[in-house]
């Protein structure tokens, strides 16, 4: 399966890591390079069937955090990844809230990496596990005072967690869950990604097919309408 990859970084070193890491994602993967933001965009409006974009927030024409809402307003059909420095909890929760798929830190191992990009592939959500837990706990004590929702059940997920699984079996986007749950996009991602790594699995389908056999939701067309 050919594979194409918009990767953008102003370091040349850097790029040439990440070619390698990208060349395991499959036998075939065409990688289109950009040195700044205006290049990025205009690869992507080039090749709107990218299978995938790695985005730094900072170099020469981004505007930080703000350069990933732009890029999902204009390309909503592009998987995007932001591979960046920074390890602050408000970047990752503003990218993920502008339509980010990942957030990867640059100090990640190749392996991690690999890892990360393939989740997203299939359809899942990654952030890095240390920065994962501290969004959660976040949005937990946000929560507290307004109902049981930050309490974990015997599976190690919360209220949310498991609403939020309902809400994958029954075949709901993200945007559809917001909606339904009355959260930001942002914050269904987390809550989506949270319950991936305590379900320890990378895709929608197999989060539905785990917590079903492990009976935390109802089996009712679960696997047939996840996403």
């Amino acid at each position: 399966m050919k594979l194409q990859v918009l990767l953008a970084d102003d370091h040349a070193l850097f790029r040439d890591g990440m070619r390698y890491v990208l060349q395991q994602l499959g036998e075939e993967v065409e990688i289109l390079d950009a040195g700044n933001f205006a290049e990025a965009m205009t690869l992507a409006e080039a090749n709107p069937e990218l299978d995938l974009a790695l985005l730094d927030l900072n170099m020469p024409g981004s505007d930080g955090v703000a350069s990933a809402r732009i890029f999902c307003q204009r390309f909503p059909c592009i998987p995007l990844v932001v591979v960046s420095g920074s390890d602050q909890r408000s970047d990752i929760e503003w990218v993920m809230e502008y339509g980010a798929m990942g957030f990867i830190s640059k100090m990640s191992s190749g392996k991690i990496m690999v890892s990360a990009l393939r989740m997203v592939l299939e359809g899942g959500i990654y952030l890095p596990p240390q920065l994962l837990a501290q969004s959660v706990a976040v949005l937990a004590e946000g929560e507290q005072d307004k109902s049981n929702n930050s309490q974990v059940n015997k599976s190690g997920l919360t209220k949310r967690q498991m609403q939020v699984l309902q809400h994958l079996a029954a075949g709901l986007s993200n945007k559809e869950i917001s909606a339904k749950m009355n959260l930001a996009d942002g914050t269904v991602k987390v809550h989506v990604a949270a319950a991936f790594q305590v379900l320890q699995v990378s895709s929608r389908l197999d989060a539905v097919r785990k917590a079903r056999n492990l009976g935390l939701i109802d089996a009712v067309q679960g696997d047939a309408n996840a996403r």
